[in-house]
């Protein structure tokens, strides 16, 4: 980034290569749409371009562009709220599938229930606090370690541990079905 600011464009083109597929992935966790999250991550690495004259290396480059990506998501979430809990509200009910199996479950009935056991866990995900959503994709799907995660979501190590202590016990409870041994359904 300190060769983009300095008027690289090649190095933007690197920078853009080695970061897009990532920061497309967490929008799209953000958004559950591959195009929004792909329209957005454009409009990531355009406010990146558009910043690199004022640029200053205070954290990890990974810190700042995610930062940058979760503002963008944040407000995506906030001014689709109303259209998200609608269609979450009408899609529950026709995505639901049976937990009871046949004695013999074949591919395609594993690969459902696969799909299931993952939407699941998305829809529980989607489902928590916009922060404590935040730091678990950032902890779990992007690989962030704590002080990272507290630069992109602007708070203190401490606090990012409180936030994903408390969203893993939510996850944990809503998703207790899945434990071996609840309703006979092996855990994943």
């Amino acid at each position: 980034m300190l060769r983009v600011r300095e008027g690289d464009e090649s190095s933007f083109a690197l920078l853009l290569e080695k970061h897009r597929n990532s920061v497309i992935h967490f929008l799209f966790r953000m958004v559950q749409n591959r195009a929004i999250a792909e329209e957005l991550a454009q409009e990531v690495f355009l406010r990146v371009y558009r910043s690199r004259e004022s640029y200053e290396p205070t954290a990890k480059f990974t810190t700042w562009l995610f930062r940058i990506t979760t503002h963008l998501a944040l407000n995506h979430v906030r001014d689709r709220r109303n259209d998200r809990l609608n269609d979450s509200i009408d899609n529950n009910a026709e995505d639901a599938v049976p937990r009871q199996l046949a004695d013999r479950v074949t591919n395609v009935e594993q690969r459902l229930l696969k799909d299931a056991r993952l939407s699941e866990v998305r829809n529980a995900i989607e489902q928590l606090p916009e922060k404590q959503r935040l730091a678990v994709l950032l902890h779990k799907y992007q690989e962030m370690e704590y002080s990272q995660i507290a630069g992109v979501l602007g708070c203190s190590d401490s606090a990012v541990k409180s936030l994903l202590f408390r969203a893993y016990e939510t996850l944990r409870d809503r998703l207790k079905h899945f434990s071996p041994g609840s309703d006979g359904v092996k855990g994943t």
